[in-house]
């Protein structure tokens, strides 16, 4: 791998949790590790309020500075690289993703339902980035969906349509559960009220276009164990139910020719899945 594994900074909680996410993958595939700091965080985090160069390069450094001491003592062999960008956070990062192998980002926790409270930055970030982002929220360790084994998360999950099967998203999720060796669940869903006038046969048809879609994949990466799950009800809610006990899971966006698209499928995991969610760009 010659792209770094890039995660933004800015001394939060959610951020730390990225950091320690990236720190764990980049050292699992001997990447290297950059630190990104945007110092007009903090003009974004307090609106209008006005904050000084001086004042901003005092965070970036005081920030990036402990972020390198906390990588070090986590990941000590692993080579890192800290960068302060004078610029908004959006720019800084769509910048450093279309460097990099992945982005990562954190969000800023739970919110009222069980998930992704991300912020207006991630999902900027997420809708216009042109390489693979992944979300991690805070405490993503302390309930097992974080690097390390032993954590009861055994599985990579990816949610695919088989009427539109996407080369991008089967290449990350078949690449990293075999990284990470884990099996691959991959998950096809239909309409329930299309399920109503539906023979057995054409039930049998969808399980098998799921099969021919996965099939040059599985010969691709012979070591990795597949669970293919084609099933009735909503894709989201599917999905979100596989990643209670996932690594990761992995879902599509469109790249756009104007403007940024994320679907409503892809929205709503990245705000209600338990476990980190990669956001992987397609054609």
């Amino acid at each position: 791998m010659s792209r770094p594994v890039t995660v933004g900074v800015d001394g939060s909680e959610g951020s730390m949790a990225a950091v320690d996410w990236a720190a764990d993958e980049a050292a699992l595939r001997g990447a290297g590790l950059r630190l990104v700091y945007a110092t007009r965080w903090a003009e974004h985090q307090l609106g209008a309020m006005k904050v000084s160069h001086e004042d901003r390069a005092d965070s970036a450094e005081g920030v990036l500075a402990e972020t390198e001491r906390h990588v070090g003592s986590r990941q000590p062999e692993l080579a890192m690289t800290a960068d302060e960008v004078e610029d908004a956070p959006v720019s800084v990062l769509l910048a450093a993703a279309a460097e990099a192998e992945v982005l990562v980002v954190g969000s800023h926790g739970l919110g009222s339902v069980r998930g992704f409270m991300i912020g207006s930055v991630g999902q900027e970030v997420v809708a216009e980035a042109q390489r693979p982002v992944v979300l991690v929220r805070p405490g993503y360790e302390k309930d097992g969906s974080g690097a390390s084994e032993g954590n009861g998360r055994r599985k990579v999950v990816l949610g695919l349509d088989v009427n539109d099967v996407k080369d991008e998203l089967l290449n990350f999720a078949f690449d990293f559960a075999g990284v990470h060796r884990v099996p691959l669940e991959i998950v096809h869903t239909w309409h329930e009220s299309f399920l109503h006038h539906t023979s057995a046969a054409a039930k049998d048809q969808m399980t098998s276009a799921l099969a021919d879609a996965v099939r040059p994949f599985q010969e691709r990466f012979p070591a990795t164990e597949v669970v293919e799950v084609s099933a009735a009800g909503r894709a989201a809610e599917q999905l979100i139910e596989a990643a209670s006990d996932a690594r990761l899971v992995v879902v599509g966006r469109r790249r756009a020719a104007r403007g940024a698209h994320v679907g409503s499928i892809t929205h709503a995991v990245i705000h209600h899945a338990s476990c980190p969610v990669a956001v992987v760009p397609h054609t």
